[in-house]
Formats: C-alpha cells, structure tokens, sequence
C-alpha cells in the first residue's frame, strides 16, 4: 500500500485476493476436475500428495505472514526503509527454506507415503506427483512472499493477474498432458505435476518484476550485502508462532486423513472431492480475512486501534453472512457439483450429508479466518497457536477418531469433528479480540518513536 496516498478501502483490497484465492483453487479443482476424467484412482493420489505439500506450504507461511505484518505495520508508521529492507530480507530466507524442504520432498517423498499406508495401486502416481511438485516448491515460496510484499504494499490486483496467467497456463498443460491432443503424450498424474510446476515457474518470473517494477524496492547485490540481517530474528518471533498455528491445523488434518484411509479409497476420494466443492464456500472468508489484515496492520502501525477493532468485527459479521449464503447454495446444487467430478451414486450422496453439515461449519471458520488474521496483524500470534494446538488436536483429531472410527459414523463422524473444532476455536478468538490484550502486542521492534 502506498503510504503517499490515500489508503484504500477493504472492498478494494478484498476483490482482488477474491479472483486470486479463486483462481488458486481452480488451479487445484482443474487437476481434480480433469484427472476425474482420467481415473479416481489418480484423484485420491494426487489428494494425499497434496496433503503432505500442504503441510510444507504452511511451513513457507512462517515468513509470509511475519512479512505481512511487519511492512503493514511499517508502512503504517511511514518506515519505508524498513518495510524495504524486511521485505528483501525475507525473500532471502524463505528461498534458502524452500530449497531445503524442496529436497526433502524430492528424496524422502516415497518414505513420507509410506507413512500414510497409501494402497499399493496409490502410491506410483502419488510419488511422481511429489517429487515433481514438491522437488520444485521452493518456487511456490517465492511467490507467496513476493505476494505477500505486494500486498502489503495494496497492489492485490497484481497478484491477481499473475494468478490468471498462471491458472490459464496450467489448464491448457493439463488438457495436453491428460488427453493428449496433437500428438502430446499422455502422462496422467506426471502431467498434471509438470504443468503446474511450469505454470509456477512463469508465474514466479513475472510477479518479481512486478515487484521491482511497483515497489522500487533495490534488488542487487551490493543491497543485498548490506541488508541488517537482525530482521531475521524478528521474522522468527513473529513468523513461527503464527505459522504454527496453520502447521497445527494440517498436521491435525493430515492424521485425520490417515483415520479416512482405513474407511477405504471411496471415503477418501468423497473426502477430496467434497472438500473441493467447500473451498470455494470459504473463499469469501479468505479474501475478506487477507484484506482485513492488510488495513489492521496499517492501523496498528499508526496506533489507531480503534479502528483496528471496528474493523475486524464488521468484516467477521460480512464474512459469516456470506458463508451461510455460500454452504447453502452448495448444498442446494450438491447433486449437480459432485457430478461434475463422479457418477458414483454413493459418493454423491455421502457428499451430499457433508455439505449439508458445512452450513454449521462454515461460520465457525468464518470466526477463525477474521479474527486470527486480525490478531496477526496487531502482532498477538501466541494466543492462536495455543488454542489451535489445544481445539485441533483435543476436539478435532479425538472427536474424529471416537465418531469416525470408533462409532463407525464414518465421514459423518469426521465433519463433526471438524464442527467442534472450528465453533470452539471460533469462540475463543472472538473474546479475545475483545479483551483488546492484542494491544499490548502491537509494537514495531527496531524502532524508536518518531
């Protein structure tokens, strides 16, 4: 956000992080929608190998997020230099980061599977999709802290574009590696692990030179050389603590998937493709969240925590309306939507019970994607991994064991879970940001009072 001008409003900010979230959910949904076509066998592979990329994505969120806070709030306070050398400071790290656990994925990716006891006709195509994709994700974690600078600058609409591009780049490799037109070999799942990789390496080219082009932020060696590397320690004290937060959540999900696979491939092929049909229920969330926690750090930054506070308490009313209104119509249209990715009767109808139950969960979500956003923001990131750590693992994981498993509820079972976790994680947030203690949290390190 350009600290020169007038700063925007949240409609502003939030529709352009709408068509990116959506466009990066149809980059997901495409793979789905078109493997479906190919084989559900591929679906369920590429399911599990994404929950594991997932799980190294949220890992990369320790400096996006510490980053957005940290030039919201400098921006904020008028601290343009710092907001520039925070911001070259973390793409140094999460590159060095990426690298490492890029390597581990490529090397280690067969063993990470065996771990998840994925069937034997499974486990080829989840492994090439693995190594593929993860071997090259440390290109993913440049782009999300290069968006994450941007955005904090207010230019969402240009990360919006380069997900456009890279979305119509990886549908138009799909369509050639899956179906074969024009001569084009067919690969399956090493396809569709090929065009995304491709499309991100695009899309990573033409997001850095918006970068230099928008922000003027210096980017050559001499700067880099005499960048003050003690922002390192501030991105760690932010960054883990918040990323831990997303670490507990998948790593929770991760093992509830472990419990899906013992109800056989059917349950965890619903599991995925109901859980696609959701993303986009709890994609007004996302958008709403992102864009309140760029205006409450740039609040928080100028000491107005007033209008910190009002803020985050409308978007949260927005976002639970539109939730409602979201899962609703989801599940009106559950037949129609499910049909697009299987014939089978039972899967559609199993889907169909779980979307019905996303109507009460969705707004607990709601609860948690504003609120811990805003808390963020402000620079309170213990609170949520506490309570994340206590709900996700206490509530969701045992509660989706004991109904899933035990009382042989099965998928039923495990959205229950999902139900409890959310409200009581929801809640707790909500009084938090309540108790306005996030104020004694919002201070901007390295800095003296102007």
């Amino acid at each position: 956000m350009n600290t020169d001008q007038k700063k925007p409003s949240l409609f502003s900010l939030t529709w352009p992080i709408f068509i990116e979230t959506l466009l990066y959910m149809v980059m997901g949904n495409a793979d789905t929608l078109m493997l479906s076509q190919y084989s559900d066998d591929s679906v369920a592979a590429v399911g599990v190998a994404n929950q594991i990329i997932s799980l190294i994505i949220v890992m990369f969120n320790f400096v996006t997020l510490a980053t957005t806070v940290l030039v919201a709030q400098y921006l904020g306070a008028g601290r343009k230099q710092n907001a520039v050398e925070v911001s070259l400071v973390s793409i140094i790290i999460n590159f060095l980061f990426g690298l490492v656990l890029s390597g581990i994925l490529f090397f280690f990716g067969k063993p990470i599977l065996y771990t998840m006891k994925l069937s034997s006709r499974l486990l080829a195509e989840a492994n090439d999709y693995l190594m593929i994709v993860g071997g090259f994700l440390f290109i993913q974690a440049l782009i999300m802290t290069i968006g994450a600078i941007l955005k904090s600058y207010g230019f969402t609409r240009e990360t919006m574009y380069v997900t456009i591009g890279m979305n119509i780049l990886n549908v138009i490799g799909n369509f050639l590696f899956i179906f074969g037109p024009f001569g084009f070999p067919i690969l399956g799942v090493k396809g569709v692990a090929i065009s995304t990789t491709v499309s991100r390496l695009i899309g990573l080219t033409v997001i850095f030179a918006l970068l230099l082009k928008r922000t003027k932020i210096p980017f050559s060696l001499s700067v880099l050389r005499s960048l003050p590397f003690y922002y390192v320690r501030d991105l760690l004290k932010i960054g883990i603590p918040a990323a831990g937060e997303h670490l507990s959540y998948d790593a929770a999900q991760m093992l509830i998937t472990y419990f899906i696979t013992w109800l056989g491939t059917e349950a965890l092929t619903t599991r995925v493709y109901t859980q696609n049909i959701m993303m986009f229920v709890f994609l007004f969330g996302i958008a709403i969240s992102q864009g309140t926690q760029i205006l409450v750090g740039h609040f928080v930054g100028a000491r107005r925590y007033a209008e910190a506070y009002t803020r985050c308490l409308k978007s949260l009313r927005s976002a639970i309306i539109i939730s409602i209104l979201m899962a609703s119509f989801s599940y009106m249209f559950a037949e129609q939507l499910f049909s697009l990715f299987t014939s089978d009767k039972q899967i559609i109808s199993t889907g169909k019970t779980l979307l019905l139950l996303t109507i009460i969960l969705e707004p607990g979500r709601s609860f948690n994607l504003v609120i811990i956003s805003s808390l963020r923001a402000a620079g309170d990131v213990q609170f949520p991994v506490y309570m994340g750590i206590l709900s996700m693992w206490g509530v969701g994981v045992t509660i989706s064991y004991f109904f899933g498993i035990v009382m042989e509820l099965g998928l039923i079972g495990v959205w229950l879970s999902f139900i409890a976790d959310e409200w009581l994680r929801g809640l707790l947030m909500l009084w938090r940001w309540r108790s306005k203690a996030w104020i004694k949290k919002s201070f901007i390190p390295h800095i003296e009072p102007a």
